[in-house]
């Protein structure tokens, strides 16, 4: 009887996913599985014990992207190699929407207890690993600044109230780039490093990022034309590339550096980053993740 850890947030998403484990459990029995729950708490010391006695075929996330993003954290820092599966529950989750994990749920517990995985890359930041993105700039706060109880009740509306609110304050700052050795001054609004095509609930931002390819993609929003940067966002909620756009910068890269003339946190997976400067790398197939 193969075993999993199924690490879940409880606060994730309106607080559901709790309301569903023992579905979840009847669902892994049903299929000869035995599911291990592990609450996930605010510093999670004693995961890796958790796990080694545990000693499971597998590791399961359930939660939003930050949760993945802690869970993905815990697992490089202890040198856990297994599996790691994505219940995809929270406000936002991204990565296991690019992967198409959770578009049929029992097809992919199906494929979880077979066995079936897929190499993919993550990116570092010092310590401190990413799956999906890291950014900075206009607006990339908003996920540290919405209240928890207002994010629970509304979801994803709540970040974009708090977005227009943000609007009036749009600025950009001065920005430099090496990336692989090639070196980029800009104006910029924002920036982002993503590992995906899924950021914010937004499918397809850059056509050309692919999770197992070894490489990065960067992303800057230029400072310039008004209607450049309208016609940027309005792409973004059609669903549309914006790696090929004139008032976006696109590098693809293994290393970058980024440097701002100002004091600016970055945001990691929607957690709080370090202040800038930034040095990021890609570390190449760094984890198994069941796949369909």
């Amino acid at each position: 009887m193969k075993k999993f850890v199924l690490a879940y947030n409880p606060v994730s998403g309106h607080a559901e996913f709790k309301r569903r484990l023992d579905a979840f459990i009847a669902a892994f029995q049903k299929r000869d599985a035995m599911v291990i729950p592990y609450r996930t708490k605010k510093d999670n010391r004693g995961f890796d014990q958790f796990v080694a006695e545990a000693a499971p075929d597998g590791i399961l996330a359930a939660g939003g992207d930050g949760t993945v993003h802690i869970i993905a954290n815990l697992m490089m820092h202890a040198h856990i190699d297994l599996p790691l599966g994505i219940i995809g529950s929270g406000t936002s989750n991204d990565f296991a929407t690019n992967l198409h994990l959770n578009d049929d749920l029992g097809q992919y517990l199906d494929s979880i207890c077979e066995g079936l995985t897929r190499p993919v890359d993550l990116g570092r930041v010092g310590e401190d690993y990413f799956i999906n993105v890291v950014s900075a700039g206009m607006m990339t706060g908003i996920a540290h600044e919405v209240n928890a109880r207002m994010k629970n009740a509304l979801g994803k509306m709540a970040y974009y109230l708090r977005g227009i609110g943000e609007l009036p304050k749009l600025r950009s700052f001065q920005m430099k780039l090496t990336a692989d050795g090639e070196d980029y001054d800009m104006d910029a609004f924002l920036f982002l490093i993503i590992n995906s095509a899924t950021v914010g609930s937004m499918k397809d931002v850059a056509a050309a990022a692919k999770v197992d390819d070894g490489k990065l993609d960067f992303l800057a929003v230029k400072r310039g034309n008004p209607m450049g940067v309208a016609a940027v966002t309005a792409d973004l909620f059609k669903g549309k590339p914006v790696d090929q756009h004139p008032s976006v910068l696109h590098v693809q890269a293994k290393t970058f550096d980024i440097s701002s003339q100002e004091p600016m946190t970055s945001d990691l997976d929607g957690e709080i980053g370090p202040q800038l400067p930034l040095h990021v790398e890609t570390v190449p197939h760094a984890l198994e993740i069941f796949c369909l």
